[in-house]
């Protein structure tokens, strides 16, 4: 296991197996639009979009002032915690994950609250660039990309 990762990016590699073992391709630290980044960005089977946020302790769920604002940007929202945070912290209208390292689980599921037509389409395109412009760069490292979005 690499230990230069951060908690919340630990919680981040169960959550993205968890939903790539149910068909999702998944892209961390996906920026939607200008001034927002979400931990994890979920593209389903059929089209669906889900944000998950991964939160490593009270004090990071605290210190986050950003996360209604990603609720326009998905379908469904969820949480994603550990076995020892204080899950009555979160939003009970919102969906929780319990994850770890190697795996995760939805315990509750999260409303669906369908995205527009026309941002699905904005949302899915920049998804699929995202996710090549970081495949090139894996496997062309001293590629000059300028475009990364």
């Amino acid at each position: 296991m690499r230990d230069d990762l951060q908690p919340g990016q630990f919680l981040a590699r169960g959550v993205c197996r968890h939903l790539a073992s149910h068909g999702f391709s998944v892209v961390e630290e996906f920026v939607p639009d200008r001034g927002l980044r979400v931990d994890v960005m979920a593209l389903g089977p059929k089209g669906e979009v889900w944000v998950v946020e991964c939160k490593s302790s009270r004090a990071d769920f605290q210190s986050d002032q950003k996360w209604q604002g990603y609720l326009e940007w998905c379908d469904r929202y969820f949480w994603a915690v550990d076995l020892e945070f204080p899950t009555e912290l979160l939003p009970a209208e919102t969906g929780l994950i319990i994850a770890d390292a190697y795996d995760a689980e939805i315990v509750r599921m999260a409303p669906e609250d369908k995205l527009a037509a026309a941002r699905r389409n904005k949302l899915i395109r920049k998804f699929a660039t995202h996710a090549a412009r970081r495949l090139h760069a894996l496997r062309d490292p001293e590629a000059q990309l300028n475009a990364w979005a």
